[in-house]
């Protein structure tokens, strides 16, 4: 069995005239949003053996922001190939995971995200107030976590179990 935390990046800055879409920074909103991710996922007890993070400026301070490890810290990987990446090619990158990484966190954009995390809840029998969540909407700093009970390179949409959505607590 394996653990996959699909998670959105935070609220990132309007793009400014002369700036690319990859290096928007967090907003101010963003940075405090991650802040709290961080509270709520350390009081989950989720802790990635692995972290796939896209290259973009606001993914990667996203996951400055939630880095809510304390006793052992993940091996990070950036890649530039989650820039934007659909849902297939997330889905091919998951598939190549070795065997011994049992929790990988993905931090990336929608709308693939998105896609992936309602391709690989498609197979439930019953539709609980999780997948009502999914439904919604991914918006930014929501994470969804599966549960993968393949090896990755079997990992199919429908191939794995939603176990909750979880967003950061309000502000306050």
């Amino acid at each position: 069995m394996h653990q996959l935390i699909l998670m959105r990046h935070a609220k990132a800055e309007r793009a400014r005239d002369d700036q690319a879409d990859h290096d928007r920074a967090l907003s101010p909103a963003g940075r405090e949003a991650a802040r709290r991710m961080r509270n709520r996922l350390r009081g989950l007890a989720v802790e990635p053996d692995v972290v796939l993070v896209s290259s973009a400026r606001r993914t990667r301070e996203t996951l400055e922001g939630v880095a809510f490890w304390e006793d052992r810290t993940p091996n990070i990987e950036v890649m530039e190939t989650l820039y934007m990446a659909p849902a297939a090619r997330l889905l091919e990158i998951l598939r190549e995971l070795r065997e011994t990484m049992l929790s990988v966190m993905l931090v990336g954009h929608n709308p693939g995200l998105h896609e992936l995390a309602l391709m690989l809840a498609s197979g439930a029998q019953a539709r609980d107030a999780a997948h009502a969540r999914l439904e919604e909407g991914f918006p930014t700093m929501r994470a969804a976590e599966f549960l993968v009970l393949t090896p990755w390179r079997d990992l199919r949409p429908a191939g794995a179990r939603l176990q909750r959505v979880i967003d950061p607590p309000p502000p306050g």
